[in-house]
C-alpha cells in the first residue's frame, strides 16, 4: 500500500533526510584519533576526481575541521600536506553532499 505525499510533505521528508545525513557525518568523527570513518583527517592528502576516501566541501562558517596546509610533518589534527602519491587519505572537493566540511586557516587547525 502506497501512501500519497503532498508536495509540502515530500519537501519536509527530503529536508529531514538531508539533515540526518549531515548529523550522521558529524557524529562519525572520532576526536581522540582525528579520524572520520577510519580515514585520518591529517597527514598526506591526495586530491582526486574519482573514488575518494572522503568527499569534502570548503565552507567559511561552522566547519567540522579547520585545515592548515603545511610543507612538512603533518602530524597534528587538521594539518594537511598535499601529495601526488602514497597518501594517507584521498579526498574529492564537492559542492553538495559532503562527508566533511572544512575551512582553511593559517593558525590553530583541528576539530571545532
Amino acid at each position: 500500500m502506497r501512501l500519497p505525499l503532498s508536495r509540502p510533505g515530500l519537501l519536509l521528508l527530503l529536508a529531514s533526510l538531508l539533515f540526518a545525513h549531515g548529523a550522521a557525518a558529524r557524529e562519525a568523527i572520532d576526536p581522540a584519533s582525528c579520524t572520520l570513518r577510519g580515514h585520518k583527517l591529517y597527514g598526506k592528502i591526495q586530491v582526486v576526481n574519482a573514488f575518494p576516501d572522503l568527499k569534502v566541501r570548503v565552507v567559511t562558517a561552522f566547519p567540522q575541521l579547520k585545515v592548515k596546509k603545511v610543507d612538512a610533518f603533518p602530524d597534528r589534527c587538521g594539518e594537511w600536506r598535499y601529495v601526488d602519491s602514497f597518501p594517507d587519505t584521498k579526498i574529492q572537493f564537492v559542492d553538495a553532499f559532503p562527508d566533511l566540511e572544512i575551512e582553511f586557516v593559517t593558525a590553530f587547525p583541528g576539530l571545532k
